[in-house]
């Protein structure tokens, strides 16, 4: 029989084998040995099933603590998500809603449970075709990211502007599998956006009118100054012409300035580079600000360097008005003492000279703190300086910019009670030509022929346009709108029509529609010039969409509309 003592299994083993009780006795020893490793066997199971089962419960601790910070960790993230405005989204690649947060519910007035699982094609009412094209694009070809504003009705027929941003989302392959995107409400911000479109826009077209208008009556002035300089005057009254024509294309440039503050905004101001004389510019400057300085009692002078060449190429238009502003505004804070205009060469070359062109006063000087900001539009040294010296604060800006297109800088030194100096340098080249026609103050007074149409409502300016062609014997007829001009039209043939744009009845532009329409090639082609008081940067497309042949702006020039009329003469036509 075998002992009792033994491991189970050691027994059954022994039983197996066919073991008798003396070859136990026999091996007793081995018998024992194994036992005791079975006994200890046993003893290392108990141990590593205690072992397990306090690992087993620990990892089951902390897989529950795991669990509950994952838990909270979501209901935090699904807090921040669904408390954000916007709302935030994930797609597959078909555009099916994978994930929507709370926001699309107050973005959409629809309920998420209805919105997931669904096309964005389905669910994005007032999206337009195009747009929803863009997306489809976006997931076909798997760019990377697209973003994009829309319009979006919702379900109660309220419109809203939607920003959309989506970008691509990859499996650990580098896979698309759908997107990642945010929309929200911008519609506040676009809104605003349309009003200040629409406020720039009303603002641009008051600035418009409002030149148009002020320039009218301008036109007048400045051709009358040219008049009575082509007509018989005493000696004496020669400078008075001169300082009136000159002070009344002064104003001309301030009108303009106005103008060039949107122009700068919009990249339109170029370089107009001719031949000028700097020698007479820097005359004519001095000869407009005289009466000024006698009116004051200032002493203002000009020091010239004798080494400027006598022709330069460049854009004095450009010069002129930058050193009128500097100039204008050295005489109006200056009350005792001097203004100085200074011109000097600092570096001559062989095809260009680089000049400095200095203003110092003596005036009330601008403080160190002011300095930087006077240069901004509509900003002026203090508080009180519009009050008590007038002005917009746009002197300064403009002259900064003129001078920046021109790759210049406008420098400024200056102390409270002590005066102030504005300077800036140019490089000039030098002209091909050896010899330059000056500006005269005394108009062409050559005879034209010439058979010219004028519209022209304005009766002041139809009276100049009269004066200039009686004295150069222009036959010429003035129509008051387009339906008159049209009437004297179809029974007289003209050479040329001068065609103002704005008229009562019938403005310029249908009025050059009709004639350009007329069966009789002779009168349809005829030369049409727009005479306006509008710029050509905000008519000159419109002129060339209704076949005008050309423009020529009100106050003009009336050297330039004797050389314009001289082009269309009858002579003209018949060397041509």
């Amino acid at each position: 029989m075998l002992d009792a003592k033994l491991h189970r299994l050691l027994r059954r083993q022994i039983s197996n084998a066919g073991f008798d009780s003396s070859d136990i006795e026999k091996f007793k020893s081995f018998f024992e040995n194994v036992d005791d490793a079975y006994k200890s066997f046993d003893e290392d199971v108990k141990h590593i099933e205690i072992i397990f089962e306090e690992s087993s419960n620990e990892l089951y601790k902390i897989n529950k603590a795991l669990k509950s910070k994952v838990d909270n960790v979501e209901n935090k993230l699904n807090t921040i998500v669904n408390t954000i405005e916007g709302v935030i989204f994930q797609t597959d690649m078909a555009g099916n809603f994978k994930y929507l947060n709370k926001a699309w519910e107050e973005l959409t007035g629809m309920p998420v449970e209805k919105a997931l699982h669904k096309n964005y094609r389905d669910l994005l009412f007032g999206v337009n075709n195009k747009e929803k094209g863009n997306v489809s694009k976006f997931l076909r070809e798997k760019k990377k990211n697209y973003n994009t504003l829309f319009k979006y009705y919702k379900s109660n027929g309220e419109k809203i502007w939607v920003q959309l941003r989506l970008d691509l989302t990859y499996d650990v392959q580098g896979i698309p599998t759908g997107t990642v995107g945010t929309m929200s409400d911008v519609t506040l911000l676009k809104e605003t956006e349309i009003q200040l479109n629409q406020a720039n826009k009303t603002k641009d077209e008051f600035l418009s009118t409002m030149s148009h208008e002020i320039r009218t009556p301008l036109n007048a002035v400045i051709g009358m100054s040219d008049i009575l300089l082509m007509e018989k005057f005493l000696p004496e009254q020669l400078e008075n012409l001169k300082v009136l024509k000159y002070s009344s294309e002064h104003l001309l440039a301030l009108i303009n300035d106005l103008l060039d503050l949107n122009k700068f905004k919009s990249e339109e101001i170029k370089i107009a580079e001719d031949d000028f004389s700097l020698s007479e510019l820097t005359q004519n400057i001095q000869l407009h600000f005289k009466q000024i300085a006698l009116k004051k009692d200032l002493n203002f002078e000009t020091v010239m360097d004798s080494t400027v060449p006598a022709v330069l190429r460049g854009d004095s238009l450009k010069l002129t008005q930058v050193l009128k502003n500097l100039l204008s505004n050295a005489f109006k804070f200056t009350h005792v003492g001097s203004v100085t205009f200074q011109v000097e060469v600092i570096e001559p070359k062989i095809n260009s000279t680089r000049i400095r062109f200095s203003v110092i006063d003596t005036g009330i000087g601008v403080s160190y703190d002011k300095q930087k900001d006077i240069f901004k539009s509509f900003v002026q040294a203090s508080d009180k300086t519009s009050t008590l010296y007038g002005g917009s604060g746009l002197g300064l800006y403009i002259s900064k910019e003129l001078l920046k297109i021109q790759k210049s800088n406008l420098k400024l030194e200056s102390n409270v009670g002590e005066g102030s100096k504005f300077w800036f340098d140019i490089s000039f080249k030098h002209s091909n030509q050896e010899l330059i026609n000056t500006q005269s103050y005394v108009s062409n007074t050559e005879p034209i022929d010439l058979k010219v149409l004028v519209a022209e409502d304005n009766t002041l300016n139809a009276l100049l346009l009269g004066k200039l062609f009686k004295k150069w014997n222009v036959d010429y007829v003035i129509a008051k709108n387009g339906e008159e001009l049209l009437d004297v039209f179809s029974m007289t043939d003209f050479n040329l029509i001068l065609m103002d744009l704005q008229m009562p009845i019938l403005d310029g532009y249908d009025t050059t529609r009709v004639i350009r329409k007329m069966k009789d090639s002779c009168k349809s082609m005829i030369p049409i010039v727009a005479l306006t008081a509008f710029s050509e940067s905000e008519v000159g497309d419109k002129i060339k969409r209704y076949k005008m042949n050309g423009y020529l702006s009100k106050p003009f020039n009336v050297n330039e509309l004797h050389k314009l009329l001289t082009f269309y003469s009858k002579k003209k036509q018949q060397v041509i």
